[in-house]
Order: structure tokens, then C-alpha cells, then sequence
């Protein structure tokens, strides 16, 4: 399950020391691998331009190998059609090279660093970072999509420096980790649907209504608005009147096992969060978000 098309982070895939961005199969193949090795970085060099960079890459990484698609026109094809007046025929080749993270080398020069900037205190939210950590879920950062990948059970956030307003990152984070308490393995829900179906934007709508009242409970405001997002899936449910109301519930469900997981692992916590069906104040902002949602899809 893939976050909002609307994205609030930056999106980039580098080849490093130069400022080209790598694209098509490429991005997919080194998406892939900052994933499964945890990279922190996005930006990628060759041995050569490690070696230029004033680094090397470290003793024992191994690479991953990218591909560079091209055509020519032999100087023969060249020759016949200046003879003939026919268009000169190309030949398709493929070129396989490998390239390093910037986070398997050393001593490169300043400003391809792996390591990103340290947050400020005041951008980190240490609740919701607990109630992330307490979920027992393989929460990874990196790379520069969020997502749930229900065959892996992985979250797969961009990290928080990536984003526009960086209270936005618990928005995502929380929007992700709401699909994942639909695995078999806790609360069960139907996380097998193809985008832009049915069930696709159910299971989308359940997990925005989930981080809207996880950031309520968490006291987070983020900058993108959660309505905005539910209505675009309400748009494709338009003829079902009760989605949303069933979404809610669903949502809450989740929101509850979440923080119950959080009371679990947090016996001396300050601050008690409640959202349980009995709570008066969390039954209130599910039900107040369900009025407004159900007003803006009418």
C-alpha cells in the first residue's frame, strides 16, 4: 500500500558526484536496494568517481548494478544509406555498470556524505516515536517513497529531513503503520486489491481516518490535511453511503490496537492516551471526523 500520490517529501534518486538523476528501471532497481540494505542515502557513485571524489569505497561492499539502454548506427548502415536514400538502421545495446551508496564508501569529499543533518529537537516527536516503536512492526527509513508491503510486513518511510514541514513525517508515518495493523497477524483486513479499486480505496480510507486519530491523540497537526486525502477515496466509493462510517470503525480499531500495544510497552507513562470505543473524548473525535468527512463527500 503506497501513501499519498500527493507527495509532501522530496523525491530524488542521484548519481553522485554529478547532479544527474538516474531514471526508469534504474530507480526501481536502486529503490530496491536502499530498501533491503538500509542505505541511508539516495545518492550513488562508480568505483571511478569514488576514486575522483578524493574516497574509495569501503573493503568488502559489493555493488549494485544499473543498466544504460542506447542505440547507434554502425558506420556501414551510415554508408548504405548515403547510398541508397534509405533511412540507416539502428542497433539496440545494453549496458550493465555498478555503482556504490555514497554509504559504502569513505573519505569522499564534503557534501556527499551519507549521513543526513541532524533533526532539531523540536521537529521529533518522541510520543509518536514511542508508539512507532511499541507497534513491533519492521518500521525502515529510507529511500524516498512511503509504502506498506504487506508480503514483507515492511513500513518503508522517506526519512523526516526529506519532507516539506517535517511534522508531516508522523502523518505518513502513522498513515503506514495503520495498513499495517491489517496483516493476518493482527487485525486481519483485506490488504490484497489492486490501486483504484474498491477495496483499495477502503483500505486507503481506513488508514488516513487512523492516522488523523492517532495524530489527534498524539496531539500532531500536520500541514496536509487528512480531508483532502479522504476525500479523493471517497470519490471512488461515492455510491456507498456507509463507507465511511465503516471505515471509521475500522480505523479506530486499529488506532486502538496501536496505542494499546503503546500502554503495553509504557507502563510509566506521563501522559495516558485513550481511544478506546468507551473513551468519551477519542468516541468524540471519531465522531466528529465522520460528520465533517460525511458532509464534504455529500
Amino acid at each position: 500500500m503506497q501513501s499519498p500520490c500527493c507527495l509532501a517529501w522530496r523525491r530524488f534518486c542521484r548519481a553522485s558526484p554529478r547532479t544527474r538523476e538516474y531514471s526508469g528501471v534504474n530507480i526501481l532497481i536502486l529503490w530496491g536496494a536502499a530498501i533491503e540494505k538500509d542505505y541511508p542515502s539516495q545518492s550513488w557513485v562508480t568505483f571511478k568517481q569514488a576514486r575522483d571524489a578524493g574516497g574509495c569505497v569501503s573493503k568488502g561492499e559489493k555493488g549494485t548494478t544499473v543498466v544504460y539502454a542506447d542505440r547507434f548506427t554502425p558506420e556501414a548502415e551510415k554508408e548504405k544509406a548515403r547510398t541508397t536514400g534509405e533511412d540507416a538502421k539502428s542497433v539496440a545495446f545494453l549496458k550493465r555498470f555498478t555503482v556504490f551508496n555514497v554509504s559504502q564508501c569513505e573519505g569522499l569529499r564534503p557534501g556527499l556524505a551519507a549521513e543526513p543533518a541532524p533533526l532539531a529537537e523540536r521537529e521529533i516527536v518522541p510520543l509518536a516515536e514511542s508508539v512507532i516503536a511499541a507497534s513491533g512492526v519492521d518500521f525502515r527509513i529510507g529511500g524516498d517513497k512511503a509504502s506498506y508491503m504487506p508480503s514483507l510486513d515492511v513500513v518503508q518511510v522517506p526519512p523526516q529531513p526529506a519532507f516539506y514541514e517535517q511534522i508531516n513525517y508522523y502523518r505518513t508515518c502513522l498513515h503506514e503503520l495503520t495498513h499495517a495493523t491489517g496483516h493476518p497477524s493482527r487485525l486481519d483486513r483485506n490488504l490484497k486489491n489492486d490501486f483504484g479499486s474498491k477495496d483499495y480505496a477502503r483500505e486507503e480510507l481506513i488508514a488516513e481516518m487512523g492516522s488523523a486519530f492517532l495524530c489527534a491523540a498524539l496531539g500532531i497537526i500536520p500541514t496536509v490535511r487528512h480531508a483532502d486525502y479522504i476525500g479523493s477515496w471517497l470519490e471512488v466509493l461515492r455510491e456507498d453511503n456507509r463507507a465511511i462510517f465503516r471505515a471509521a470503525g475500522a480505523a479506530s480499531k486499529a488506532a486502538d490496537w496501536l496505542l494499546s500495544r503503546h500502554r503495553e510497552a509504557s507502563e510509566d507513562l506521563d501522559i495516558e492516551i485513550d481511544m478506546t470505543a468507551g473513551d468519551e473524548n477519542g468516541a468524540l473525535v471519531s465522531a466528529q471526523a465522520c460528520a465533517a468527512l460525511e458532509r464534504r463527500a455529500a
